[in-house]
């Protein structure tokens, strides 16, 4: 679409016209911010779309050598109510009462003379800018609306694969609007505002002449869902837990069985790293579980598991923050960066707003259901940003089948008849053809597949505590959007009210603050939160976790709180779906680049976050306990001592994965070098206990390394560096219940150990060459591509991708 321009003359007159609201005052000392997939949405993308990609992409060589001059080199003015740099234009648009000034980076300013302007304002530019992205998304959203068994709703869209809704899914996404209608005023306020969002949506899409259909509230509420599944919710895969439950006991006996699975689980590791102080008692696990379902290994039925399986997959485990108290800050008040990690799109899944309005003072990422509120970024005194917490607020339940059919379960002493679902019409896919998506039902939630238990058949139902109530998150954001957020306290307030589960963090002049958000079910006595819940009816939910119960905290005392999708609190016990929590985490690296001074401005904040985004998580955290037990013995050859001497020496450097000279390989070849030696290794060091079957079992539930371009999720490290340190004889806080390599004992730990080592060195001499020194891992295959269209090629780096803030205030209202 060409934007129409107006002359001169009608832009002041249009100026005069505009009884714009007072402006906010800006407390912020420094506002900058970056969204590398930048504010334009049309294919094929215009000239320009790539300047914030490639002014991020100007950062990443930097590693920790950041100063306050790059800051404002490589991210842009995020300042309330101006019009950016130039040049500048003002957009006509037919509402009265409205003023939109585009800056140089395309952003929209938008001035309101009431409320309503404005909310209508930011639906005209939403679908001005993400009118693609508006048509891939809205018929898979339902997807995730009914949570149609073994679809990936954001998947469908990113593989631009069509679905229908059918009229029993849009009646029943319908039902949302009683549910804010019964919400009281926020409620009546969220409805009013998606209402005037989508007379501006509508507005645009009808100048624009095209084919997509008017948006309706359920279009909203659908995508709204989609958000959820993509991001606010964890658990929901104790099925496949209790099967490898199964497994290990089969291999090793019921009760080291459960030892084992109670160790790789990770539920409430007193080692892994907590981002804020304080105990959160949730989620834990009853000395006997009598509610729960154990399933016989394999016996989940194919198309359950495989979905599952891609579920696993597809998980967003990234986003991250460092917030140094006004202590530790060189200006005397806190400082702030961080993001979120959501991967890199062309339209982009965000995009910027700056919003002057009655009441209303925000600059920062929304996205399509955000009726004209701020998603992550700032208002006139305080930023806000969330990571991924994974809470626990799906769980599976084992339906017993009774009356002979795979179609009737008990459920509180009488035989019921499953429901049928009709969700719509799925289009075709790569090697896919079109279908119908019709599943059962029962009083939990769909039936996403059949197992045995003890050879018994059951159904497995999946029920979510967010379903049919997504949209009331928006209240939280109604709160930050419309000044009702000015402190710790009204912050955590707004986040209680979330049903999907969030970290979210706040920072103003003098405080810097995180709440976890969710509507987190409370269990039945004798029911394991991580296997299958029997269900009959006796062990169902007892109400949800109080708002105060959730981890929250205001400036702690180590004046600073990180966070990269690790745990928030001590005793908020991890998800059935998450074995990560170890005592290896991400995390680790934004603490060490926080821990290297005392004192913080925000250049060396931004670069402890950069240092950390090419680092390789396996030779900062692991490495040095694997060179204690390696170093007990002889290498088996001279070059196998080499190389592990490169590895020292490449973490003395700061491990970093870069590709300086931009020669197309890492400049350090002991990349190379890890690629080939931590396999083989890590899978040693477990495979006496485990074997090789539930060792391959295992890696399906939680991957050995989450290698570069991802995100590098340490995986199976943590297990790994806990065992060795045991076998080392140190002093090891919630120790295994078994010893994992070598059975214990540490000749055969390391020998088996430089076994798996020099074999990975023989393949990478084999592919590379004899000398160790002159091995390099290609950059090229770790380089970063935006889908579906890829606006530009970046170098690899695990940074923020929705939009990255770099702030301080040094006031307040």
């Amino acid at each position: 679409m060409t934007r129409r321009r107006l002359t001169p003359v009608a832009v002041a007159a249009a100026a005069l016209a505009l009884a714009a609201p007072a402006a906010a005052r800006d407390y912020a000392g420094t506002a900058l911010n970056i969204i590398p997939s930048g504010q334009y949405g049309a294919v094929p993308a215009p000239a320009g779309a790539d300047k914030q990609a490639k002014m991020y992409d100007g950062l990443t060589p930097l590693f920790d050598q950041v100063t306050l001059g790059d800051l404002t080199k490589y991210f842009k003015s995020e300042a309330l109510g101006v019009t950016g740099p130039p040049p500048t234009h003002v957009e006509a648009t037919p509402r009265a009462g409205l003023k939109i000034v585009r800056d140089a980076y395309n952003v929209p300013h938008i001035t309101g003379k009431t409320r309503d302007d404005a909310t209508w304002g930011a639906g005209w530019v939403t679908a001005e800018d993400r009118a693609l992205l508006l048509s891939f998304a809205r018929g898979p959203s339902y997807v995730a609306t009914v949570d149609a068994p073994g679809l990936d709703a954001f998947g469908l869209v990113t593989s631009l694969r069509s679905f229908t809704p059918s009229a029993q899914t849009r009646a029943y996404v319908a039902r949302e609007t009683k549910l804010l209608q019964s919400s009281g005023p926020k409620g009546h306020q969220l409805l009013h505002d998606i209402d005037v969002f989508l007379h501006g949506i509508n507005a645009q899409l009808a100048a624009q002449g095209g084919a997509q259909q008017p948006w309706t509230r359920t279009d909203i509420y659908a995508v709204n869902a989609l958000l959820a599944q993509f991001l606010g919710q964890g658990g929901g895969d104790e099925a496949r837990r209790s099967e490898f439950l199964n497994g290990l006991q089969k291999r090793l006996g019921p009760a080291r069985g459960l030892g084992v699975f109670n160790d790789l689980r990770s539920r409430n590791d007193p080692e892994t790293p907590y981002s804020i102080p304080g105990r959160f008692p949730y989620g834990q696990v009853p000395r006997h579980a009598t509610g729960n379902v154990v399933l016989d290994n394999a016996s989940l039925t194919p198309a359950a598991e495989a979905a599952a399986a891609a579920r696993e997959r597809s998980k967003q485990q990234a986003s991250n923050i460092l917030m140094v108290s006004r202590e530790r800050s060189t200006n005397s008040h806190p400082l702030f960066v961080g993001g979120p990690q959501i991967g890199y799109h062309y339209p982009g899944l965000t995009l910027e707003m700056d919003v002057n309005a009655p009441g209303e003072h925000w600059r920062g990422a929304t996205s399509a259901p955000f009726p004209g509120y701020l998603l992550i970024g700032r208002g006139p005194d305080f930023a806000n940003t969330l990571t991924s917490a994974d809470g626990d607020i799906i769980d599976q339940f084992a339906e017993t089948l009774c009356g002979g059919s795979d179609t009737h379960y008990l459920y509180k002493g009488k035989c019921r008849k499953m429901g049928t679902f009709d969700a719509g019409h799925l289009g075709p896919g790569q090697n896919e053809p079109a279908r119908e998506v019709v599943f059962h039902t029962t009083v939990h939630g769909p039936v996403v597949g059949y197992a045995t238990t003890h050879g018994r058949r059951v159904a497995i139902s999946s029920e979510r505590s967010s379903r049919g109530r997504e949209v009331l998150f928006q209240l939280a954001f109604q709160d930050l959007s419309l000044g009702r957020v000015h402190d710790p306290k009204s912050f955590f307030h707004a986040f209680a009210q979330s049903p999907l589960t969030f970290n979210a963090f706040y920072a103003d002049s003098k405080h810097i603050a995180e709440y976890t958000a969710g509507r987190l079910p409370l269990r039945a006595p004798g029911v394991d939160p991580g296997l299958p819940t029997e269900g009959t009816g006796k062990h169902e939910w007892r109400g949800f976790l109080a708002a105060g119960a959730h981890p929250h905290a205001t400036d702690p005392k180590s004046g600073f709180i990180t966070n990269w999708n690790n745990r928030s609190a001590r005793d908020f016990q991890a998800a059935d779906d998450e074995f990560m929590y170890t005592p290896v985490m991400r995390d680790e690296l934004l603490v060490r680049g926080i821990q290297r001074h005392q004192g913080h401005n925000l250049a060396t904040v931004t670069a402890a976050m950069n240092r950390a985004a090419t680092q390789d998580v396996r030779i900062v955290e692991l490495l040095p306990t694997l060179v204690r037990v390696l170093k007990t013995g002889p290498a088996p050859s001279a070059r196998d001592a080499h190389i592990l001497q490169l590895l020292r020496r490449w973490r003395g450097e700061g491990a970093s994965r870069l590709d300086r000279d931009g020669n197309g390989t890492i400049d350090n070849p002991g990349a190379a070098a890890i690629g080939y030696v931590y396999y083989p290794m890590v899978e040693a060091a477990l495979k006496p206990v485990l074997g090789a079957a539930l060792e391959q079992q295992l890696a399906t539930l939680m991957t050995e390394f989450d290698a570069p371009p991802k995100g590098q999720n340490p995986g199976w490290m943590g297990y790994v560096d806990k065992d060795l340190r045991t076998l080392l004889g140190d002093h090891v806080r919630g120790r295994y219940s078994t010893h994992y390599c070598g059975n214990g004992h540490l000749t055969k730990c390391r020998n088996s150990l430089w076994a798996a080592f020099h074999t990975g060195a023989d393949q990478a001499q084999a592919a590379m060459g004899p000398n160790p020194d002159k091995w390099h891992s290609s950059a090229s295959l770790e380089q970063i591509q935006f889908s579906p269209v890829n606006l530009l090629t970046m170098r690899y780096t695990n940074r923020p991708t929705g939009i990255q803030q770099v702030i301080t205030f040094t006031g307040h209202r």
